[in-house]
């Protein structure tokens, strides 16, 4: 266990007991220097935003990214960097935290009144969201569609899809058993993928991909103010097919095709349902012009109609609610952005490095977790250290987990832009599976304007590169849903082991060292929950990712409000975060809200 014995100049110092008094004191400690930031140290220095920035690359940006991309183009992804941006600023607000305790930022929410019960059943209903195993679900499609191209999970190959996808849960759960530390066997999966995923969707891109696509996905990450809206393409209705009305690129002047809701289901008096066909398939559009799919979905930038029409566009709030999911997960997302603190404690950073951290149940020999969090006295000598190490937080969020996210959310959409017809409505369960079948016939024909349309790269097309991407693409969709399950079965259960550590006088009276078994304990009974799911949901895959994020902006919005009155109230003027910190911090708040109430009116089909 790290050293937690008071330094000397320290020990006539009394931890300050902010907050609930429920809640234990603080012990006290002398703050370490920050590392100096040098070439050669570089890779010493990587801490969390490593492990949560290639986590990051996981649902949101294969599942959600690319469905909003194959139907409306780049120019939605700004959405996605607001999430981005919100959340860089919050992961390094929660280290402030970290930094000065050595304790998770969950913990001190706990410490703010009115009890450290009233959060507890507060959050638990925010985080039951982390509970659906949205990722390994859509893994488990993704390794079906490698050997059987024509998959149905919920028909045909019921049995199949439930025990590939407890296999798969299995496997997530495994490496957090072994390591030592459960944070370093973390690190080297985190790491193991970013190079494997990365590296290939890099070279997909560079090879398979037009400088266009490129081009049109790094402008739409700035577009801010585009929304969706559903609208024919003639807008200056004369006629004809003018330079940049052809949206989906299909060289025809498309009109509005789709078709709104005429059933009432449930005898409200309102439409919530679309007639069906003889083969029990909802008749959502009408094919005028005979190309197969429903045209009408377009978009519009709010601001730019507002300064030059002097009007607002007729958004397609469904789709505002369908986008919300991207952004409750883009970056982490949720609640899954708290175990950037409790990494930071275990990284060893600031104060946590007189705490602790949590061992593996296996190979976690002399680790251990202090029940209490160690707090320094601020002074002139001190404060100098505390820069140095919000810098490094900074720094290592800004540089590692805030541009891991952006070439996540990046990647993978170049492929749908690349690959898949615009325009195309892409079920969420199924968007990997159909982006590697553009990838086998973008290998077999490749588009003109591509490096593997050269004569000279003739060598990188033909079937058996086909037949091989179409297989490595899959695998990298498998690659990244699976990590990302791992790191959000180990922050459900850090965050939820580590408040519980402190906040309960049960658990306080406990051996230090027997936090590898309360670690152990409360995994066992998430994997019950999750194998629950797995098994007797009778939702499909998209059904229960949207119940999954239906929560996370919501959760993600109170926790930026909360993190704000944890810094404000319970640590020392001198390093509470400044006024524009906090206003920026309530803004995020509000957005994530907003997107929040879009996704659940989206989910009652009330738009």
């Amino acid at each position: 266990m790290a050293d937690q014995s008071p330094s000397s100049s320290a020990a006539a110092f009394e931890a300050p007991h902010p907050g609930s008094k429920v809640m234990p004191r603080w012990t006290t400690g002398k703050l370490i220097d920050a590392p100096i930031f040098t070439r050669q140290s570089l890779l010493a220095m990587i801490g969390p935003g490593l492990v949560m920035g290639a986590s990051a690359i996981g649902g949101g940006e294969w599942l959600s990214g690319p469905a909003v991309t194959a139907k409306y183009g780049a120019a939605l992804l700004w959405v996605a960097t607001v999430s981005i941006l919100v959340q860089v600023l919050y992961n390094i607000e929660i280290s402030r935290y970290a930094l000065y305790t050595g304790e998770p930022i969950f913990t001190g929410k706990f410490r703010i009144p009115p009890h450290p019960m009233f959060w507890l059943v507060f959050y638990v209903v925010l985080d039951w969201g982390a509970i659906f195993p949205y990722l390994v679900v859509n893994a488990a499609v993704v390794v079906e569609k490698m050997f059987i191209v024509k998959f149905e999970p919920e028909t045909t190959h019921w049995w199949l899809h439930k025990f590939v996808s407890t296999g798969i849960f299995f496997l997530c759960v495994f490496p957090l058993l072994i390591g030592g530390k459960v944070f370093n066997s973390l690190k080297v999966i985190m790491s193991a993928k970013l190079v494997i995923v990365i590296g290939f969707l890099l070279f997909v891109s560079a090879v398979y991909s037009r400088p266009s696509h490129w081009f049109e996905i790094a402008s739409g990450l700035f577009k801010v103010g585009t929304v969706p809206i559903s609208t024919g393409e003639d807008r200056n209705e004369n006629g004809t097919l003018d330079p940049g009305e052809d949206f989906d690129g299909d060289g025809h002047l498309d009109v509005v095709e789709t078709l709104p809701k005429s059933v009432d289901t449930n005898g409200d008096g309102k439409p919530d349902a679309w007639e069906k066909d003889s083969n029990g398939k909802p008749i959502k559009f009408v094919d005028k012009d005979g190309d197969g799919k429903g045209d009408g979905p377009n978009i519009d930038n709010f601001v730019i109609s507002l300064l030059t029409e002097g009007r607002l566009p007729k958004v397609d709030w469904a789709l505002i609610g369908f986008i919300a999911g991207l952004a409750a997960i883009a970056g982490n997302g949720g609640l899954t952005n708290t175990p950037i603190s409790n990494f930071t404690r275990d990284q060893g950073w600031g104060m946590g490095h007189h705490v602790g951290a949590i061992p593996s149940i296996v190979g976690g020999h002399g680790i251990e977790l202090s029940h209490v969090g160690c707090v320094f006295q601020v002074t002139e000598e001190s404060l100098p250290r505390w820069r140095g190490w919000y810098r490094h937080v900074a720094r290592d969020q800004i540089c590692v987990w805030m541009m891991a996210c952006l070439i996540g959310v990046s990647l993978p959409s170049i492929l749908s832009v690349g690959f898949l017809q615009r325009g195309m409505e892409v079920d969420g369960d199924l968007v990997a599976a159909m982006t590697s079948e553009g990838m086998a016939k973008t290998a077999l024909t490749p588009n003109e304007g591509t490096l593997a349309a050269q004569p000279s790269m003739s060598w990188l097309t033909g079937p058996s590169w086909s037949s091989g991407l179409r297989i490595a693409t899959l695998f990298c969709g498998f690659l990244v849903l699976m990590t990302s399950m791992i790191s959000t079965v180990d922050g459900f259960v850090r965050r939820w082991v580590d408040v519980c550590w402190t906040a309960l006088p049960q658990l306080r009276v406990l051996d230090t060292k027997f936090i590898k078994y309360v670690y152990f304990g409360v995994l066992v009974a998430y994997a019950v929950a999750c194998l629950s799911i797995i098994w007797f949901a009778g939702s499909g895959a998209a059904k229960v990712f949207q119940l999954a994020t239906t929560g996370y902006n919501f959760a993600f919005a109170f926790s930026c409000w909360h993190t704000i009155a944890v810094n404000t109230i319970l640590l020392p003027r001198e390093i509470r975060p400044s006024l524009l910190i906090r206003v920026l911090m309530a803004f995020g708040g509000v957005y994530f809200s907003f997107l929040g109430v879009m996704g659940v009116l989206k989910f009652a089909g009330l738009v």
